[in-house]
């Protein structure tokens, strides 16, 4: 198909292209470019909008219903990525038709495209003066600012979830984790399993009853850090050690702050721990400005009440030069999402990511009812029928090492298969699992 073709054609039969051996197959109106990152949920390839004439980026995630749990992270991720209208928050532009609406086996997903993520830009040779530091900070927290005005945790930031461009802008990215709570009631029952361990706060490595919007703001000081030193703060092998760097820089909790703990396995290794004292932030990092060192100091409290918010954050002097009441917008609703509450199935799955696809293409509606009506006559007459099987996809290709040139922008939801298949599932214990920690980059 030459880029010559009239436009008329563009929303006709899909097109099928082999991108370094995955197979594609997309409206006329996007033209595959080339791979440009791959996660445990798929590839992205970057492509023309021959409709805009821009660049985005398309991730395709393979038999997106075979599995209930992974199937809800991508829906919660589109319908967040949708309701989140901000600058720094990354939005989602289109989610392709299924090539069969009774089995809806793949899900492309089309988003903005970005240059880079901070991982990469942290682990690169680039310069990185402290003016990009406060601007990288101050975007982040600007979104965040949006995020929990909406009652929206992000629960894994981190800096491979935030894409960059290469005037700096930056977004924030990978929504599947998120979660809606309730400000009145910090204590209901949230799934601990969350953020990647170098990145989470002491409450949920101690399996504390409940947590709050503060989590981020722990996250945020990790980052901070690892933006003034090139180094991430505590790259722990396991919880145990995790637990172990982070007292050797906050101190043991006090007495008070260990009433915080509930689980009483992690109460009692705490208590078990040698005493140390909170370290001066100026000693760990001596080439830090005194206002990025009160940051800091202020996000990285082992006690979450005593946390800077975000709105405090962005108030903060080391952030004065970026700072703009009138132009950090806040959400004027609350984020919902009603399939949380009901027990989720194949079918469910199927019609409620039929209905995302359906804001991008209202004009086949009539497609979707069509293949709800078969798929409810089929259950009538063979009721309790298992799924049929989704085709095997071919698998993608090896992304490019991490000292390649290639620019790669991360994978919204490239978290591990086997973590997520437990964010639904909290462990039995407080320590779970003493597997190495990896760089994102690596397998």
């Amino acid at each position: 198909m030459s880029d010559s073709e009239p436009m008329s054609s563009i929303h006709s039969e899909p097109v099928v292209y082999n991108v370094n051996g995955t197979r594609f197959e997309l409206s006329r109106r996007y033209k595959p470019i080339k791979p440009i990152g791959k996660g445990a949920y798929g590839l992205v390839c970057s492509a023309q909008d021959r409709l805009k004439q821009e660049r985005v980026a398309i991730k395709k995630i393979p038999k997106v219903t075979d599995d209930v749990i992974d199937g809800k992270r991508v829906l919660r991720e589109i319908q967040l990525m949708r309701f989140c209208d901000h600058e720094n928050i990354a939005s989602v532009r289109d989610v392709l038709p299924p090539s069969n609406w009774e089995k809806f086996e793949d899900i492309y997903i089309v988003s903005d495209l970005m240059d880079t993520d901070l991982h990469q830009i942290i682990r690169s040779k680039q310069a990185l003066s402290d003016d990009h530091v406060q601007y990288f900070l101050y975007q982040i927290l600007r979104g965040l600012k949006y995020m929990h005005s909406a009652n929206i945790l992000h629960r894994d930031l981190k800096p491979g979830n935030l894409l960059v461009n290469a005037n700096c802008d930056l977004r924030i990215c990978d929504l599947g984790l998120a979660r809606v709570m309730d400000p009145a009631d910090v204590l209901r029952d949230m799934t601990e399993y969350v953020i990647t361990r170098w990145y989470r706060p002491p409450e949920l490595l101690l399996s504390c009853a409940g947590y709050t919007k503060s989590i981020d703001v722990w996250s945020v000081g990790c980052i901070l850090a690892e933006l003034l030193t090139r180094l991430p703060l505590f790259p722990g092998k396991n919880h145990v050690d995790q637990l172990n760097l982070i007292s050797s820089l906050v101190g043991t909790p006090t007495p008070e702050e260990m009433k915080l703990i509930t689980n009483e396995q992690a109460l009692k290794f705490m208590k078990s721990m040698p005493p140390k004292p909170r370290v001066s932030m100026k000693s760990r990092f001596p080439s830090a400005s005194p206002e990025a060192l009160d940051l800091l100091d202020r996000m990285l409290q082992f006690d979450p009440r005593k946390r800077i918010t975000v709105s405090e954050a962005l108030e903060h002097p080391y952030l004065a030069t970026y700072h703009d009441p009138e132009n950090e917008p806040v959400s004027q609703k609350k984020f919902h999402a009603g399939f949380e509450e009901i027990d989720m199935d194949k079918e469910t799955l199927c019609a409620l990511l039929g209905k995302e696809v359906l804001h991008f293409h209202p004009h086949l509606k009539k497609d979707v009812e069509t293949a709800a009506g078969r798929n409810a006559k089929r259950q009538r007459v063979h009721p309790g029928s298992p799924p049929e099987e989704a085709h095997d996809v071919p698998s993608a290709p090896a992304p490019p090492p991490a000292n390649s040139t290639a620019k790669t922008v991360p994978m919204p939801a490239a978290s591990r298969r086997r973590e997520t298949a437990a964010v639904e599932r909290p462990q039995p214990s407080w320590l779970q699992g003493s597997g190495e920690a990896k760089p994102y980059g690596q397998p």
